[in-house]
This record gives C-alpha cells, sequence and structure tokens, in this order.
C-alpha cells in the first residue's frame, strides 16, 4: 500500500485528497497545514509520496523541494497546483516528480495519483 503524506494549508482540500487516496487504497500517513510542519512530520511518517500544495511552499520553491527531498529521500514528491499556466513547469523544474492541478475531475487526479505510485517501489 502506498504511503502518502498531505501538505495543503486548506482543511477542506486535504480532507477530499483523503477521501479519493483512500478510494485509490492507499494510505494517508500524515497531514500538514504549513510548511514547517511538513518538513518535521512528512520524514517521522515513512511515507513513499508527499503531496504538497504550491501555495505552501516558500518563497524559494527550489530550496524548499530540495530540503524536503533530503529530508524524505525515497519518496516521490508531487506538487498540487491551483491554476495552470507557468507554475506547471515552475514545480518540475524546482525539483517535483509531478504536478497535478487542483481543478481537474476527481476521475482525472485519481489516474495521474495512480500513474505515481505505480512508480512506487514495494516494500
Amino acid at each position: 500500500m502506498t504511503r502518502v503524506f498531505l501538505a495543503d494549508s486548506k482543511l477542506e482540500e486535504r480532507s477530499a485528497l483523503r477521501i479519493l487516496l483512500l478510494d485509490l487504497k492507499m494510505e494517508v500517513v500524515g497531514e500538514a497545514a504549513d510548511w514547517s510542519t511538513t518538513l518535521v512530520q512528512a520524514p517521522i511518517s515513512r511515507t513513499d509520496m508527499l503531496l504538497v500544495d504550491w501555495d505552501l511552499l516558500p518563497s524559494s520553491p527550489t530550496a524548499a523541494l530540495d530540503n524536503l527531498r533530503k529530508a524524505c529521500p525515497a519518496a516521490l514528491v508531487i506538487v498540487l497546483i491551483s491554476h495552470l499556466d507557468a507554475r506547471q513547469q515552475a514545480a518540475l523544474s524546482a525539483g517535483a516528480d509531478a504536478f497535478i492541478s487542483k481543478s481537474e475531475l476527481p476521475e482525472r487526479v485519481s489516474e495521474r495519483l495512480r500513474a505515481v505510485a505505480a512508480s512506487v517501489p514495494i516494500k
């Protein structure tokens, strides 16, 4: 089972993602509403995948994602983006493994999460 850590400042968005992940037979192993909590809690959660809201990242997304990768070197990082624009490329350039638009239909989000989870090594 893929272990996922959610980092989003909005409780309702974390709740919706949690339901979607449970439907996908993924385990939510932790949640954070701010960046500092994410950096502390994600490493101890032994997560396979991190779902991080772009708007939660500090002013230097590249440095922030680099710090997250150092804290969770084996985890895939998926950046959640509210608005599709240049942020897609910025998220990937900053070190994300993938991005998912929050405006996508739940079915499309599920497809993207399944595709990313398929690359998580089975333990």
